[in-house]
């Protein structure tokens, strides 16, 4: 058996955003450790495809990272929000666009080493222009860019947020398979 038994669990720091709390887990050999969790209430995240196949992304100045980042539009889920109705609100309030077709494409933990984040991540089709409102801590440009030159530019380590380049890739690989 693999599984760690929590014997105590500490919190740490209770952030905004995050939690850090400290366990002291039973090992399968029955020795004893510690894990640092992050714990994050997840989020969605949207692959917005126009009629002409070119995909809505987000251009933003990521702090941890200190550099901008092209992305998808994505955000935090609120307390027991349903992930559909974070990535409806997300890509309106990023992008100005909406959509009646949103369709999941799969989740993932995005470092399960250490945190236990999920994004959700989703298909958007028939998309209607609007106008962006971001929160006021937000300073996007909004972009379009054709899938081909996403997926180089994912093979050249240009885009290095994973859930765009997941959300890409997935998307592409679901598109294509729909188009054969």
């Amino acid at each position: 058996m693999m599984e760690e038994k929590t014997l105590k669990s500490e919190k740490i720091y209770e952030g905004k955003i995050v939690t850090l709390r400290v366990d002291t887990v039973e090992l399968p050999d029955k020795k004893h450790s510690k894990r640092e969790i992050v714990e994050h209430s997840g989020a969605a995240a949207v692959v917005p495809v126009t009629k002409d196949g070119k995909v809505i992304l987000v251009k933003q100045y990521r702090k941890p990272v200190e550099t901008v980042l092209l992305e998808i539009p994505a955000g935090r889920l609120e307390k027991d929000e349903d992930p559909e109705i974070c990535a409806r609100r997300e890509l309106a309030e990023e992008t100005g666009y909406s959509t009646e077709r949103l369709e999941k494409i799969l989740d993932y933990y995005t470092s399960p080493g250490f945190s236990d984040e999920i994004i959700h991540i989703y298909l958007a089709k028939d998309l209607e222009a609007g106008k962006a409102k971001p929160d006021e801590d937000e300073y996007l440009e909004v972009i379009e860019m054709p899938f081909e030159e996403l997926l180089d530019r994912i093979m050249k380590g240009e885009i290095k947020d994973s859930k765009t380049a997941i959300g890409i890739l997935a998307a592409s690989r679901i598109l294509q398979e729909r188009n054969k």
